[in-house]
């Protein structure tokens, strides 16, 4: 009997494994991920600084009015640090009287925790957000940079997607010029697609992706469509460079409530490869079913017919009662242990949808984040307001796990339902 290779006996149980934890393929020229197709991928936010790392930037986004302290925080849930290599102290306190710790990305090890996270989890990667509003100031372009250094590092070292999405809440017009410069430079300061330096950057239709959030809103931006069709034709001229994920309202195909009635919206969807709708707060769990029925069905034939592709949002919950300085909307959205996120986990898939967009891995503010955090009845005094806690018979990584479940599910692995999956320990 021939006796078997144990190289080649290793590289198969290796490919076995990988093949059904993450649809992961190599191309000719050594990328790793080339198609947002099948994959789970979830938004990074990254903007947080704390009080003492180098970022310089104090609480950033921790903070309120200059104050990060009981009664001054923007955040509604608050990240459980105990596997950060580094944490900051606070000014706020448990109810035994221990002081209260957050982490800052700035730091390179609370980043590669993330990306941890994601391969133990099985999420497929990240879309890191670069604040327009933000970069053009040099200590927040600095703080971005180095978050995006961090991410990039490990995503190649844990071999999750990533792909950079610009955000342009709070932009102009003459900000269109501001993102084409800044995507020239992160290109070169990073080998942005070098695939022996950043292998997993995402492609799509042969092309880097390129995401751009906030197309078509009709909240009063200071920029029109016409404005992004512009941006989009220079970014791929002469030639198309580049693949174009639009972030859109979720009412884009019917240009009504969050949506610009405008003529250019569609032929400018038309132009892009891919479009994502923002359904964060468009429903609760009563009203998913009736919102999004028709919705998702219709959007996905008209993308098909129009030969776009279609990433669906999902997102765990909702509370942003700090940020608002509103008793009313805490837990604005109630997470009901997993039931809303798998209720439109299960609405996206059965609707035909390949892939999806997790809103966010790290947004405390909103309460979205699917990251480890502090559970119910563990929590920081907040003086006459409160944080807002991960149920309390939950483990703090459960959104992480559910999130993964979802993910084998767009992998193709079988035996997932409309019914949440239950975990085993």
């Amino acid at each position: 009997m021939k006796k078997a290779n144990p190289l080649i006996f290793g590289l198969l149980l290796f490919y076995a494994f990988n093949s059904q934890s993450q649809p992961v393929n190599y191309d000719e020229t050594g990328c790793l991920y080339t198609r947002y197709k099948g994959l789970v991928m979830a938004g990074y936010q990254g903007w947080f600084a704390a009080q003492g790392d180098a970022s310089e930037r104090g609480w950033h986004h921790y903070q309120k009015q200059g104050k990060f302290e009981p009664g001054y925080a923007s955040i509604d849930f608050w990240p459980d640090v105990k596997d950060y290599v580094t944490t900051y102290k606070t000014a706020f306190r448990y109810a035994n009287g221990d002081s209260a710790y957050v982490y800052s990305p700035y730091d390179e090890t609370s980043v590669d925790l993330h990306f941890k996270w994601m391969r133990e989890y099985g999420i497929d990667g990240v879309f890191m957000q670069r604040f327009l509003s933000e970069i053009k100031s040099e200590k927040g372009k600095r703080h971005f940079n180095k978050v995006l250094a961090n991410a990039l590092k490990a995503s190649k070292k844990y071999k999750r997607a990533l792909c950079i999405m610009y955000d342009l809440s709070g932009a102009t017009s003459a900000d269109m010029e501001v993102l084409i410069k800044d995507w020239n430079e992160v290109q070169q300061l990073f080998a942005l697609f070098n695939n022996k330096e950043n292998p997993t950057y995402l492609r799509h239709n042969g092309k880097p992706l390129l995401a751009i959030w906030g197309v078509g809103f009709n909240d009063k931006r200071k920029y029109t469509v016409a404005d992004i069709q512009g941006l989009v034709d220079k970014l791929n001229s002469p030639a198309k460079k580049y693949s174009i994920l639009l972030g859109v309202p979720y009412y884009w195909r019917t240009m009504t409530k969050d949506t610009e009635p405008s003529d250019g919206l569609h032929p400018l969807i038309k132009s892009a490869d891919i479009i994502m709708p923002w359904a964060v707060g468009r429903y609760n769990p009563t009203t998913y079913a009736s919102v999004s029925g028709s919705t998702l069905v219709n959007d996905i034939a008209w993308c098909k017919t129009n030969k776009v592709d279609y990433v669906p949002l999902v997102f765990p919950g909702f509370s942003w009662g700090n940020l608002k300085n509103s008793p009313n909307v805490y837990n604005q959205i109630p997470r009901l242990k997993g039931d809303f996120l798998w209720q439109q986990v299960a609405g996206a898939k059965q609707a035909g949808a390949e892939s999806l967009y997790v809103a966010m891995f790290d947004e405390v503010d909103e309460g979205t984040a699917i990251f480890k955090t502090r559970k119910e009845g563990e929590l920081p005094l907040n003086s006459d307001g409160k944080f807002v806690g991960i149920e309390a018979d939950l483990d703090s990584d459960y959104y992480l796990w559910l999130t993964g479940q979802a993910a084998n599910w767009f992998h193709g692995k079988k035996g997932y339902l409309a019914q949440k999956p239950s975990r085993r320990n």
